[in-house]
């Protein structure tokens, strides 16, 4: 029998992991090369208004201070906004850094000083003064609400919310049972490890190469080349690692912006970083309030959903995401209103964040089926198996695949919720009260356009080339797998590159599509070499491959094997040299419509999870643990259980975040974030995170991508919040609706 040791399925460890422990791995500001300078950034002081003067003379005074560049001594860029428009922009006029005089939101840019130094560069910032004309303004969502519109135009591979089906404000009023309420989520702030930063190298022939934090090289390469005018040609943008970007990185950001502009006007290489605080200036989740009413019977089977969304969004751009659409895909109604709305404030555009839309929506609907379940007196998880959808209301249509019902099983088998006492505050041990609850999870499992390099040397090395980024999520490593499947070689013959502008097609890494859109595309190039190798193989005189197609032969151990006598082989190097060779090589591409674009498809696919958690809360005190959770999780072929289980893993992590600790507080005095540093902004530390286990619910998925991949950055975030929340009211009996879950909300009255 054949015997052939995969890869894929198999936990292996990241190939890039040694680079990252050892210091190799090499990110946008640890580039560098000799005459590099350095821009710091002066930040607008209010959030609405205009500069009525700024002096720069005393920070141009200082000893090492390259230049200033304000609104008024720019160079010449693109004047349209449309030029700034980039791959996954929302609608709307895209921000256009130093443009005018005119301030849009607290942290805006509006000075760049460029020294010798980084700390020069940041003393004589500080010595810059402007005089500003202010405007009234607004950043309270609690006030914009009443002046929410529907977003005109829709964001492109965003679906807005379906049409009513039924009348579902009659139905709720009708109905035997009846809950309704409000749900808001806080602003959370991006905080990846790696701040954003931009390094630009010219080269003696005037060409650019750009080291960017971003999640898109070519999306940065585009940016770059349609505002500054320049041919694509001359633009390289490299990220060969990216230190976190969960949706930051997405979008071209100020500081590419910046550090280009003043590279070409110096003719000297020039590197802007983010500082922490300016981080909160950035990309941000929306706060966002979700209204919502179920409607049912004495049976819990729901009769009525209606949920409508209030987000915020800044004055120039329609920033949207999938929001309410998962209440009409999660449970199936005959009555079912979904409406999503923007308000506009005096803030940075807010910009996607892991999983981006899907948490906000899932946390005000699992909760409104946790107040549904106790109003009933069903299990929650058995109401949620009375309403079990099928197939996809929205949409009409059937899905790929769905073991939603499995992971409930397993799910609450292996957290123990048969022994849950439904009673609210029953469960204790000492001084605290224990809650246990669950939710589900849904993201959509998307393919994209996305090409990939394969080429195989005569020494029996395979380099895999594509453009598409890995953001920590072990990108590297799942793609040296498929490719050493797919011609029968060791990982450790196996070179992966990504992250480069040059390198073949590829859309932004976001939206957990990447594994299954450049796994495929990987799979698609080495096929083509499978195939010329064999017909090589095949031509050699005498070959015991002559008559083999491809399903009669097994790449395994650097040979070409028959399946049915494995013994009668042709090794690969054999195959090349026979075809007089030194290298073979192909670009294949994979998956539907274009890059940034889906097409309509006959199914709807989405990965599904089954959320269970377990809080302590002191009685007398209400500080809240989350000590178990278990994330039971649907998502298609798992290629590497290891990388999979650590995708999981962080999204619960971000879950906790989201229910206890982020929150974005703005002075609405000043318009302006004030707790904007890690002191005072909270993210979960190790002493916050207790037991985590990930269940991998087997599912079998032909139609979702060639490689039966689903995809899995953002699943693990989507219904942890809603969890966590249903086992606070479960622990102390109180319906806590705003996040983050605070220790004054537990213990108010």
């Amino acid at each position: 029998m054949l015997k052939n040791d995969l890869h894929v399925g198999a936990p292996r460890s990241r190939v890039d992991g040694p680079a990252k422990v050892t210091g190799q791995a090499t990110y946008a500001a640890e580039f560098t090369t000799p005459d590099l300078a350095h821009g710091y950034i002066v930040e607008s002081a209010i959030p609405r208004g205009r500069i009525r003067s700024i002096d720069t003379r005393a920070a141009e005074a200082v000893p090492g201070v390259v230049r200033v560049f304000t609104h008024e001594n720019r160079p010449r860029t693109a004047w349209f906004s449309f030029s700034y428009q980039d791959m996954v922009g929302p609608p709307g006029k895209p921000f256009r850094p130093l443009y005018s005089d005119e301030i849009q939101y607290s942290g805006q840019p509006i000075a760049l000083v460029v020294a010798e130094s980084f700390d020069v560069a940041r003393h004589a910032a500080s010595l810059v003064a402007v005089d500003y004309e202010r405007t009234e303004h607004e950043t309270d969502l609690g006030r914009a609400r009443h002046d929410s519109y529907e977003p005109p135009k829709r964001r492109l591979g965003i679906a807005p919310p379906p049409k009513p089906r039924g009348d579902a404000a009659a139905a709720f009023g009708a109905a035997p049972v009846r809950v309704a309420g409000e749900y808001a989520i806080a602003a959370e702030f991006h905080n990846p490890m790696e701040p954003h930063a931009t390094t630009v190298i010219r080269g003696e022939d005037g060409k650019l190469t750009v080291h960017d934090k971003t999640q898109g090289v070519q999306n940065s390469q585009a940016y770059v080349a349609s505002v500054f005018g320049l041919s694509k040609d001359d633009v390289r943008v490299v990220a060969p690692f990216v230190g976190g970007g969960f949706g930051s990185g997405l979008r071209p950001q100020h500081q590419l912006f910046l550090a280009v502009m003043a590279s070409l006007a110096l003719e000297r290489p020039v590197r802007v970083e983010l500082t922490r605080q300016q981080m909160f200036g950035h990309v941000h989740r929306p706060e966002t309030i979700n209204l919502v009413s179920l409607g049912a019977g004495e049976d819990g089977k729901l009769r009525s959903i209606q949920h409508q969304a209030i987000a915020a969004t800044s004055r120039f751009e329609d920033h949207q995401e999938v929001v309410v659409n998962w209440s009409g895909l999660l449970y199936p109604a005959e009555h079912v209103d979904l409406r999503y709305e923007l308000a506009k404030l005096d803030i940075y555009s807010p910009g996607d964040m892991r999983a981006p839309g899907a948490p906000l929506g899932v946390f005000a609907l699992e909760s409104a089926m946790d107040e549904l379940a106790v109003s009933t007196g069903i299990d929650p998880v058995e109401l949620r198996l009375r309403n079990y959808a099928e197939r996809d209301e929205n949409e009409d249509k059937p899905f790929t695949s769905k073991e939603l019902r499995e992971c409930y099983r397993q799910g609450a088998e292996r957290f123990g919720w048969s022994r849950r006492d439904p009673r609210p505050g029953s469960m204790r041990e000492g001084h605290e009260l224990i809650g246990w609850g669950m939710a589900s999870g849904v993201w959509e499992a998307n393919m994209m356009k996305t090409s990939a390099r394969a080429k195989l040397t005569a020494d029996g090395r395979l380099a895999i080339a594509c453009a598409t980024s890995d953001i920590g999520t072990g990108t590297y490593t799942i793609l040296a797998q498929i490719a050493a499947d797919s011609l029968g070689l060791p990982m450790e013959a196996v070179e992966v590159s990504l992250g480069d502008s040059t390198l073949p097609d590829s859309p932004v890494q976001g939206g957990s599509w990447t594994a299954a859109s450049a796994g495929s595309a990987v799979s698609a190039a080495c096929l083509s070499l499978r195939k010329e190798l064999l017909r090589l193989a095949a031509k050699i005189d005498g070959s015991p491959l002559a008559e083999a197609g491809l399903g009669d032969v097994a790449f395994t151990q650097g040979s070409i094997r028959l399946i049915a006598d494995p013994g009668r082989a042709v090794p690969l190097a054999q195959a090349l040299a026979a075809g007089g060779k030194e290298s073979l090589e192909a670009t294949e591409s994979a998956g539907p419509g274009l890059i940034g674009m889906m097409l309509p498809k006959s199914h709807s696919s989405y990965t599904h999870s089954a959320v269970f958690a377990e809080v302590r809360i002191d009685e007398e005190l209400g500080v809240l643990r989350v000590t178990r959770i278990v994330s039971a999780v649907a998502a298609g072929r798992i290629l590497n259980p290891k990388t999979a289980r650590s995708q999981i893993l962080g999204g619960v992590v971000w879950g906790v975040g989201m229910a206890l600790h982020e929150e974005g507080m703005t002075d609405h005095r000043l318009g302006r974030v004030m707790n904007h540093s890690l002191a005072e902004y909270h993210v979960p530390v190790n002493a916050d995170i207790h037991d985590i286990e990930v269940i991998f619910v087997e599912e079998e998925d032909e139609k979702t991508s060639p490689i039966g991949v689903k995809g899995l950055g953002e699943i693990g975030v989507v219904g942890t919040a809603a969890a966590i929340a249903n086992a606070v009211h479960h622990a102390t009996g109180k319906r806590i609706r705003n996040l983050p879950i605070t220790i004054d909300k537990i213990l108010a009255g």
